[in-house]
C-alpha cells in the first residue's frame, strides 16, 4: 500500500469518525471520568465484539452500558441474571397454539442488538451455555428452529469479582468469546466529588440524545475494516500470541511453568480488529504498536489460564501480559 493509499484512508476515517465525539459528550454527561471504559465500550462497537466488564457493585457498569444505548437508534433489552434463572428465560420457548393445533416460537429477551446480560456470573452453568451460540454463531437454535439475530447484535455483559457470595465462575469458552474483558476501579477523589455534585439528586434526570443510527454504525464498522496495520505491526501480534504459548522461544524461559494455558488463534483476530477499532477511536487510519500495547491488556487478560504455581506466587494473567509486552520487541 502506497503512502498516498493511507492518507486517503487517513482521510476518511476522520470524515466518519465524527460522531464518536458526540457519543462521548453524551455519555459523560451520566459517567463521570472512566474513560478507559468508555473508549473500550466504543471499541467493542466498532469491532462487533462482546465485553465483559467486572468490578464490585456501584463502578456505574450498567449505567454506562444503557446509556451508551441510548445514543444508538437500536434495540437495547437489559437480561439481569439470576441464580434460578432458566435458558429459555434467555432464549424463548416453544408455546402450544390450541387454535392451531401446532407448536409456536416464543422468542426471548435475547432478540434484540444490544444485550445488557447484568450480573452475569450469578446464572448457573447452562443459561451460561444458551450464550455460547449466540455470542459466537448469531443465532439461535428453539426446538428444531433456528433463527438468526439481527445486526448489530452486541452482548455486554457485567460481573462482580468471582470472590463474591453466590457467583459462578463463567466457563473458559464462554469467557474466550468476549473481544475484551475490561476491569473497573473506584474513581479518584476528584471524580469521586463531581459524583456526588452531579448524582446526589433525588429527581434529577439526564437526558442523553440519540446521535448514530444503525446505519451510520455499519458504515463506521465498513471504515474500521478499511484501516492500514503494517505487515510488521502484524508479525508483532503474531509473536505476542505466541509468546502466550512458548514463552521459552521468547528468551521469557521463567513464564513458562506460570502458563497452563496460553491465548488461542481469536486472541489474534480479535487483537488485530480491536487494534483497528482503536485507531479509528484516535481518528486515525493506520494502526500503530502503541495501539497494540493500549488495547492488548483488556483482549488478552481472560484469554491465559494460569498454572497452579503461578497462584502459588500470586502471579496473575495481567503480569504474564505485561511481562510479554515488556520483552517482545516492537516495530
Amino acid at each position: 500500500m502506497t503512502n498516498q493509499d493511507i492518507t486517503l484512508i487517513n482521510e476518511k476515517v476522520k470524515r466518519e469518525s465524527g460522531f464518536i465525539e458526540g457519543i462521548m459528550l453524551e455519555m459523560q454527561k451520566v459517567i463521570v471520568g472512566q474513560r478507559a471504559l468508555l473508549d473500550r465500550l466504543m471499541v467493542g462497537l466498532l469491532a462487533n465484539g462482546h465485553i465483559l466488564l467486572e468490578g464490585v457493585p456501584g463502578l456505574a457498569k450498567t449505567m454506562a452500558v444503557k446509556t451508551l444505548s441510548s445514543t444508538i437508534q437500536t434495540k437495547f433489552q437489559r437480561i439481569q441474571f439470576t441464580p434460578d434463572m432458566l435458558p429459555a428465560d434467555l432464549t424463548g420457548t416453544l408455546i402450544y397454539d390450541q387454535h392451531a393445533g401446532n407448536f409456536k416460537v416464543k422468542t426471548g429477551p435475547i432478540f434484540a442488538n444490544i444485550i445488557l446480560a447484568d450480573e452475569i456470573n450469578r446464572a448457573p452453568a447452562k443459561v451460561q451455555s444458551a450464550l455460547l451460540e449466540a455470542m459466537q454463531e448469531r443465532q439461535v437454535t428453539i426446538g428444531e428452529e433456528t433463527r438468526l439475530l439481527d445486526d448489530p447484535f452486541l452482548v455486554l455483559a457485567t460481573q462482580n469479582p468471582i470472590e463474591q457470595e453466590g457467583t459462578y465462575p463463567l466457563p473458559e469458552a464462554q469467557v474466550d468469546r468476549f473481544m475484551l474483558k475490561v476491569k473497573i476501579d473506584y474513581p479518584n477523589k476528584d471524580e469521586e466529588y463531581q459524583i456526588l455534585k452531579r448524582m446526589s439528586f433525588v429527581n434529577k434526570k439526564i437526558d442523553v440524545r440519540q446521535i448514530i443510527t444503525v446505519r451510520d454504525l455499519l458504515n463506521a464498522r465498513k471504515v474500521v475494516d478499511e484501516v492500514y496495520i503494517d505487515e510488521k505491526i502484524e508479525r508483532y501480534i503474531v509473536d505476542i500470541v505466541d509468546a502466550t504459548r512458548h514463552p521459552q522461544a521468547y528468551k521469557m524461559p521463567d513464564l513458562k511453568g506460570l502458563i497452563q494455558f496460553g491465548a488461542s488463534p481469536r486472541a489474534t483476530i480479535y487483537l488485530t480488529v480491536a487494534a483497528k477499532a482503536y485507531a479509528f477511536l484516535q481518528g486515525r487510519g493506520y494502526v500503530t504498536p502503541q495501539d497494540i500495547k493500549s488495547i492488548g491488556m483488556d483482549v488478552l487478560r481472560h484469554r491465559i489460564i494460569v498454572s497452579y504455581e503461578a497462584e502459588a506466587e500470586e502471579k496473575t494473567s495481567e503480569d504474564i501480559v505485561k511481562t510479554i509486552f515488556d520483552e517482545i520487541e516492537v516495530p
